[in-house]
């Protein structure tokens, strides 16, 4: 027995953003349930996601404000169209205007995920091209490296002052952070 439920799927990759827009967006649409996870899409357990699946049933819809809520690449994006159809589960995704229900929706909704998967694949192309292309200039990345003679003047006055160790990385000008771990290593190397 088909119940037609329409039931929702919102999510967003951290627990700073925030789902509303999605919220107001499923509910319009008609959305009788709503599951919502604050975790990104490309880690494998996605607690929500897995109740979505435990609770929709044949003939229900699931719908999502657009594909990218939904996976985090073309291979997922098709194991869950195949893993929904075989369950008789329709998807309708808002933004893309994508409904499986029919034969055109089921169509588009393969081509939008090979356009999302070229997207995120160009996006790392050219983000590997930047690096190549620093790297060739001399740049490696990431943040400098502290100089080892100010880390050690910074030790020296830290151990022979009355000055905190705030104070003396500010008067030097070396973090703090890498400061202590200049200290744990220089203590480590006495006790060998």
């Amino acid at each position: 027995m088909n119940r037609n439920y329409k039931v929702g799927y919102a999510r967003v990759s951290t627990t700073g953003q925030n789902l509303d827009a999605q919220l107001d967006e499923l509910r319009e649409a008609g959305c009788q349930k709503i599951f919502c996870d604050q975790i990104s899409g490309v880690k494998e357990i996605r607690p929500e996601w897995g109740k979505l699946l435990e609770y929709i049933r044949p003939g229900d819809i699931l719908v999502i404000t657009e594909l990218s809520r939904m996976s985090r690449s073309l291979i997922h994006l098709l194991e869950i169209i195949k893993i929904l159809e075989d369950r008789e589960i329709n998807i309708q995704s808002l933004r893309e205007e994508i409904n499986t229900t029919t034969a055109t929706g089921r169509a588009f909704i393969s081509i939008m995920g090979a356009i999302n998967q070229m997207e995120r694949e160009l996006k790392a192309e050219r983000t590997a091209a930047g690096r190549a292309a620093a790297k060739a200039r001399g740049k490696s990345g990431g943040r400098p490296r502290t100089d080892p003679k100010k880390l050690e003047q910074a030790r020296i006055i830290y151990e022979n002052s009355s000055q905190t160790a705030a104070e003396v990385c500010s008067a030097i000008g070396v973090g703090r952070r890498t400061f202590f771990s200049y200290m744990a290593m220089i203590k480590s190397s006495e006790k060998q």
